[in-house]
């Protein structure tokens, strides 16, 4: 029998990043979970609007995407806990800029995205949603499988609406690899 569950937004688990802007000229990170992809191209980034780091994104227009490994996950989780107005975040890690010049990466996260700001959404109560476009994505040499990254090795902090961090299961196979199951049977 289904049980009820009311509202219950259950499409998680989602990639944890630290979402990076210069916020006043410094490089600020932000811990952000409620990420999306929109295409190969596109991603979008929903943060409540109180959040010190929408500013730096809305001043520059760019921002960065930054995967930790599960092994960040001090770091990780504080960054979402502590405001950049209060504290200096960015000194918890050695930052980098790409072509963009003001979208601030971190260097000890594997994977990194600089992204420009291509829309901002901010009529959702409490919530703005930041619509990115990638520009460019670095990854660190140790990560990559056959040129692509390797999310095993990688082994990222996923989050759950319950408010808990997971790591990455097993892979089951890659798309593509079942349908013809069902095919032979019908």
């Amino acid at each position: 029998m289904k049980i009820s569950l009311g509202v219950n937004n259950c499409l998680t688990p989602t990639p944890t990043i630290l979402c990076g802007a210069n916020v006043n000229g410094k490089p600020n990170y932000n811990t952000i979970a409620w990420i999306g992809i929109m295409d190969r191209a596109l991603i979008s980034l929903t943060m409540e609007r109180t959040h010190f780091t929408n500013q730096g994104i809305k001043e520059n227009g760019t921002f960065s995407v930054n995967i930790p490994t599960s092994e960040m996950i001090v770091e990780t989780d504080y960054c979402g806990y502590v405001s950049g107005e209060k504290v200096d975040k960015g000194a918890l890690f050695e930052s980098f800029y790409g072509t963009l010049e003001t979208a601030p990466m971190i260097r000890q996260c594997p994977v990194n995205m600089e992204c420009e700001l291509v829309r901002t959404l901010d009529d959702l109560s409490r919530h703005e949603v930041f619509v990115g476009k990638i520009r460019e994505t670095f990854c660190d040499e140790e990560y990559l499988t056959n040129g692509k990254v390797d999310f095993a090795r990688l082994q990222p902090i996923l989050y759950i609406t319950d408010g808990s961090y997971w790591r990455l299961g097993e892979r089951l196979g890659k798309l593509g690899d079942f349908w013809k199951q069902l095919k032979k049977e019908s």
